[in-house]
């Protein structure tokens, strides 16, 4: 058989038309060091993929930053706060867009969008 014989024989595979609009739920939420894994969709991405690693840590003030590598190498800040909001960002000039969606806490900033577990908490004093 011919080298143009083998190549004729093999099937391309071709890719599926629609992807999944987030990653099935056996993917990893942690990483080998400890740090969680979140659903990102970076650059104006389409769909979520659990590929997004956040690493916890403080800043000079004592409050609770957390940081969100993407796979390109390049990453966001995240103050936690209390307001209700959840996270504003921590440096830079554009501001998070946050919403509470089922157990969740969607944050978009720019093009990139995150998707964090929350945390409700209730107050118990009347407003």
């Amino acid at each position: 058989m011919t080298m143009v014989g083998v190549i004729a024989g093999c099937k391309a595979q071709q890719a599926p038309q629609t992807a999944p609009s987030e990653t099935p739920s056996e993917a990893p939420t942690v990483a080998a060091n400890g740090n969680d894994i979140i659903e990102c969709a970076i650059h104006g991405g389409q769909w979520f993929l659990r590929e997004c690693e956040v690493e916890k840590t403080r800043d000079d003030t004592g409050a609770l930053v957390l940081v969100v590598h993407h796979l390109d190498g390049g990453f966001r800040r995240f103050k936690v706060v209390t307001d209700g909001r959840g996270l504003e960002t921590a440096d830079g000039f554009e501001q998070a867009q946050t919403s509470v969606v089922d157990d969740r806490l969607d944050v978009r900033v720019g093009d990139d969008r995150y998707r964090f577990p929350a945390t409700i908490r209730h107050s118990d004093k009347p407003a």
